[in-house]
């Protein structure tokens, strides 16, 4: 479908999975600092409710944001879930008490992870896992290394039948490769935007391959100028900045699947609104410029 329908249009993520491109990112439902319970329990459930009732069906979580807060609140607003609805989760992380995101990767970690996702969602499979392996000192650099271990435990775990579907989290296009000899991945989520465009080859190579990719932080690490050319964009058209960066996103290849992600009513309807919004060539052009 092409990108000016509802939601941005659908994509085939597995034979059996079917979403709209545009999803929601429920990070922002745990407190501050993705840790502890939010500020207003309500509003986070009102977020998720109002996101399916506009026909979001795709929702990306973890059981290490809280850790087990935003899970908890998701079983809580939406169980028993909507047939169509595919919740999506990461492992191969941890919180520790300072709020950082220690590695957890042993396979005992990954089975571990499964559980608690299993149990604090209220599911008996889990559509898709993501397993992360990057993070770095920004919380979204690669980190070279084998992922053989974590995902071949995975895959067991997929074989157990507590996963239905794989796909791998902040990684290079050669941690991808090692992961698909170990079993078919879905999706690849990575760090992209229209500042950030590292990822460009390999999104091209993927939507090849028909796998999705899943960027997140749609307006992380602008710099100053980068982020006033994109106002100016908003400005003449008339919404707001994530508004144009969501329509960019969209435009830029129909395998990308979007997880902006809001602890806020009035925002999440501001994200449908820009799955709506076409950009112009003169548009795009302008915010191509922004990635050098």
């Amino acid at each position: 479908m092409t990108h000016d329908t509802h939601l941005g249009g659908t994509f085939q993520l597995a034979d059996d999975l079917v979403v709209n491109r545009l999803g929601f990112g429920a990070m922002q439902l745990a407190g501050p600092g993705v840790f502890g319970p939010p500020r207003d329990r309500d509003e986070a459930l009102a977020v998720l409710r109002e996101a399916v009732a506009l026909g979001i069906n795709h929702i990306d979580t973890s059981d290490f944001y809280g850790p087990h807060v935003t899970n908890q609140i998701i079983r809580e607003a939406l169980s028993p879930y909507p047939e169509s609805l595919c919740i999506v989760t990461k492992v191969g992380a941890t919180r520790d008490e300072k709020g950082g995101w220690p590695h957890a990767r042993s396979p005992k970690d990954i089975r571990e992870a499964i559980d608690r996702n299993l149990e604090n969602l209220g599911l008996d499979a889990l559509d898709v896992v993501n397993l992360r392996i990057g993070g770095g000192n920004d919380g979204h650099s690669h980190v070279e290394g084998s992922l053989e271990e974590p995902f071949t435990a995975l895959a067991e775990l997929q074989r157990e039948g507590k996963i239905k579907h794989l796909g791998v989290s902040t990684v290079s296009a050669e941690q991808i490769k090692e992961a698909q000899s170990v079993a078919p991945i879905v999706c690849v989520q990575n760090f992209y935007n229209v500042a950030h465009r590292e990822d460009d080859e390999l999104i091209d190579a993927l939507a090849h391959e028909g796998i999705a990719y899943v960027p997140y932080f749609p307006l992380g690490g602008f710099s100053p100028l980068q982020a006033g050319e994109l106002d100016a964009v908003a400005e003449r058209r008339g919404v707001g900045s994530m508004a144009v960066a969501i329509a960019w996103l969209l435009q830029r290849s129909p395998n990308i699947l979007l997880i902006p992600g809001t602890s806020s009513v009035a925002h999440l309807r501001e994200n449908v609104a820009g799955a709506a919004l076409v950009l112009s060539q003169s548009d795009l052009e302008e915010l191509d410029r922004i990635g050098g």
